[in-house]
């Protein structure tokens, strides 16, 4: 009796486990439609640019040096002020080098010494010429001698002055120890302080820069292209710079130069480009703002177009899936122009009513 029970278990779980595997099969082969989206042709503006990262910076930026070395003894400027050509911007305290002060005192001394020696024996031949004993040749000679050794002598205290003060006598207000504005502008960087020691400039040394100073009213931009994107700009073309500073504000620009040589950045090849910015835009551009240039390759207003992802390719021909009833599409060949990697141009195969398939799925119906 057992056994009988057991068995009769045995088929009706087999028995339900069978009819529960068809009854899935069969749904699972009766899954709803997929639904597709589809979208229209639309009129919009179309711009193909290629981008440039770089930086806002003046077209002329100066770096004032010290003509002289020496100890900075008084500066006249901050950062952010305004000069004018011929400001005195700093004042330096001469600190003479010791071999040229006693090369200038030995030289101030053997002047001395001539002069004097000069002056006696004019002297005395400026007497004997009184009596007519010598010929006024003979004491223009004198003369001359007198007069060269007192132009000597001053020529050597003057270098003297010169190496101990940095100014002469003769110079009047000329000075090196004041540094002056070669230029009107903005005072952008003051790198130095009161008491810092400053170093000449010369044909062996640049100098200590005192002072930065640009003229911001002239802006440029400076970026690098990469080298598959330098053939397709050139001269002239229009630039819409955006600063990441400066939010919700765009400023228009030219480019103006292209480097004819490139340099090799991180294993590609950059070319340096510049462009002129409009002063059309009053916002006020500080220098080494970042910026990036949108490149205007191409542009065409109010054109038909569609989304570049429902377009599809086969071979060298282009098309999309126009739906013809609900849900029922057909292949369509197209004319594609102007793109920009979003929406692309149609010049021929579709007209605005059309519906295009999107290339993937959207909606499932329940």
């Amino acid at each position: 009796m057992l056994k009988k029970i057991r068995n009769a278990v045995l088929i009706l779980i087999l028995v339900g486990g069978l009819f529960w595997t068809f009854y899935y099969l069969f749904q699972k082969s009766n899954k709803p439609p997929v639904v597709f989206q589809t979208s229209q042709p639309f009129d919009t503006t179309i711009i193909k640019k290629t981008v440039a990262t770089g930086s806002v910076t003046p077209r002329k930026e100066i770096n004032m040096k010290s003509q002289v070395s020496g100890i900075i003894e008084k500066l006249y400027i901050v950062a952010g002020q305004q000069v004018k050509q011929g400001d005195v911007i700093a004042k330096i305290k001469i600190i003479p080098n010791m071999l040229n002060l006693a090369n200038a005192e030995n030289r101030v001394s053997v002047a001395q010494l001539n002069y004097d020696n000069s002056k006696i024996e004019y002297d005395r031949n400026k007497q004997l010429f009184d009596q007519s004993v010598i010929s006024k040749s003979d004491m223009q000679t004198f003369e001359l001698r007198i007069k060269s050794t007192q132009e000597e002598l001053a020529a050597a205290q003057n270098q003297l002055q010169i190496i101990k003060e940095g100014v002469s006598k003769s110079s009047g207000s000329a000075t090196n120890t004041l540094v002056k504005a070669t230029i009107t502008g903005m005072v952008l960087d003051v790198p130095v302080k009161e008491g810092g020691q400053v170093i000449e400039s010369n044909t062996f040394n640049e100098g200590t820069t005192i002072a930065s100073v640009a003229n911001m009213g002239e802006m440029i931009f400076e970026g690098k292209l990469d080298e598959s994107e330098v053939g397709k700009v050139q001269e002239g073309m229009d630039i819409v710079l955006t600063i990441g500073a400066i939010d919700k504000e765009s400023f228009k620009a030219k480019l103006e130069y292209i480097a004819p040589k490139g340099i090799t950045e991180n294993g590609a090849i950059q070319f340096l480009i510049r462009a002129s910015i409009s002063k059309e835009n009053a916002a006020f551009l500080r220098a080494g703002y970042s910026a990036n240039a949108d490149i205007i390759l191409a542009k065409k207003d109010k054109v038909l177009a569609i989304n570049e992802s429902t377009l599809q390719f086969e071979k060298e021909r282009s098309f999309v899936e126009v739906e013809t009833t609900n849900q029922q599409f057909e292949k369509r060949y197209v004319k594609t122009g102007l793109s920009d990697g979003i929406n692309v141009e149609i010049l021929e195969g579709l007209k605005k009513t059309d519906k295009i398939k999107q290339p993937q799925l959207a909606t499932v119906e329940n």
